[in-house]
């Protein structure tokens, strides 16, 4: 009887093994991170319900006992089983307008649980249709057309990487090119791992490059490198990468001069934003704001350092002129040519409390003692502005 029973179970542990052998998809890291947040956002009621009702046992019951285990595709489609239990109905059998509500509902971890369940579910889960909403909700608040054009340029390369390593065919390839175009040989080849693989293209796979902390993308920094009174209400660029354990950022720095790589970790998201225009933290912004600036706007201006420095943005408002009182009745600071700039966040008679440009003339202005000061915004959203009166230091800065 013992030994009956090892010559039976020896083959299904060699099967069992040669299983764990099989590699996993590209994205499949992502999946199992993102599937321990599906578990605590969708009830286990709803998740048991679904699987029942989507993959039933009967499936595995009608199949002939003579049917090779390798005739079995688990990554087919549900409803290409034919024989199944009179009255089971799948997820695949609902109308497509209710599985694309349904879909639409699905958190991200979801969407990628749903994405392992067969190649129907996969082939709608990773539509850039249902990807959009949750990059946008996420992360469109930090993510910039620089940040964009950063993951082009990230995918561009991985496919010029990819075409390096596959070189010329070699063997009974190059024979066999001969009779049929290299490309479609390749297509047969490789058809299974393509089956497998995430689009680099598609938005899920920026999603989840973003969410890994795999990708690096550009951005800014409030009060940087932990609110250093050096740094107190400006924005800076920086490299950012996202730690999902901690749900904060670390970034990168540029180098300014003879400084290296400054590197900051835990950001909070409430430090970060999209920078507002695409200019290069090396540029001067065009100001197109200067004639319509009065005493009371609030504003960004660029400064920095000296010459080797990237520009960053610091917070200010529009002054009056020393020859007007403040009486809105007459004041005219807004015809004069000069344009008074405030940093209130520093005592007065401090060097870095006030300065002044010209509207008509405009470039940038400064020394290697006070740093140069750069292009103007004027901030007209109450959110911006909100933001940079919560960054308020909580004492006056010398």
């Amino acid at each position: 009887m013992l030994l009956y029973f090892f010559i039976t179970c020896f083959p299904f542990i060699f099967f069992l093994k040669s299983l764990t052998l099989k590699p996993l998809p590209p994205w499949a890291t992502e999946m199992r991170l993102l599937s321990l947040w599906f578990w605590k956002e969708v009830p286990f009621f709803s998740i048991s319900k679904s699987i029942k009702n989507s993959l039933s046992l009967s499936y595995f019951t009608t199949i002939p006992s003579k049917m090779s285990l390798k005739k079995i595709s688990f990554t087919s489609k549900v409803d290409n089983f034919e024989e199944v239990e009179e009255g089971v109905m799948s997820v695949l059998d609902l109308p497509e307008l209710v599985l694309e509500c349904i879909l639409e509902k699905l958190p991200p971890a979801g969407l990628c649980s749903m994405a392992g369940v067969c190649s129907s579910l996969r082939s709608r889960c990773i539509s850039d249709h249902f990807w959009e909403k949750h990059m946008k909700k996420k992360w469109g608040r930090v993510i910039g057309p620089a940040a964009y054009r950063e993951w082009q340029w990230h995918i561009a390369s991985r496919k010029d990487s990819s075409h390096v390593k596959q070189g010329k065919p070699k063997g009974l390839m190059r024979i066999l090119s001969i009779i049929r175009p290299f490309w479609w040989i390749k297509s047969k080849v490789d058809d299974s791992s393509r089956q497998s693989s995430l689009p680099d293209d598609s938005i899920m796979s920026w999603y989840l490059a973003l969410e890994t902390g795999r990708f690096w993308f550009p951005a800014q920094v409030y009060n940087r490198e932990n609110g250093h009174v050096g740094f107190m209400l400006s924005c800076y660029d920086a490299e950012l990468s996202y730690d999902p354990r901690t749900e904060t950022f670390q970034a990168r720095y540029p180098p300014h001069g003879r400084r290296a790589v400054a590197i900051e970790n835990c950001v909070p998201w409430e430090r970060l934003r999209a920078p507002p225009i695409d200019t290069s933290p090396h540029d001067l912004h065009i100001s197109y704001c200067l004639n319509e600036l009065r005493p009371g706007d609030n504003i960004e201006i660029q400064w920095r350092r000296n010459k080797e420095f990237p520009y960053g943005w610091w917070y200010g408002v529009v002054g009056h002129l020393e020859s007007c009182d403040g009486n809105e009745n007459y004041c005219r600071c807004h015809n004069s040519d000069t344009v008074v700039l405030e940093f209130n966040h520093y005592t007065p008679g401090s060097r870095w409390r006030r300065t002044s440009m010209n509207r008509k003339d405009h470039r940038e202005e400064g020394n290697e003692a006070d740093g140069f000061y750069g292009g103007i915004r004027k901030l007209s959203s109450e959110e911006e502005i909100t933001t940079w009166k919560r960054l308020w230091p909580s004492e006056i800065l010398e």
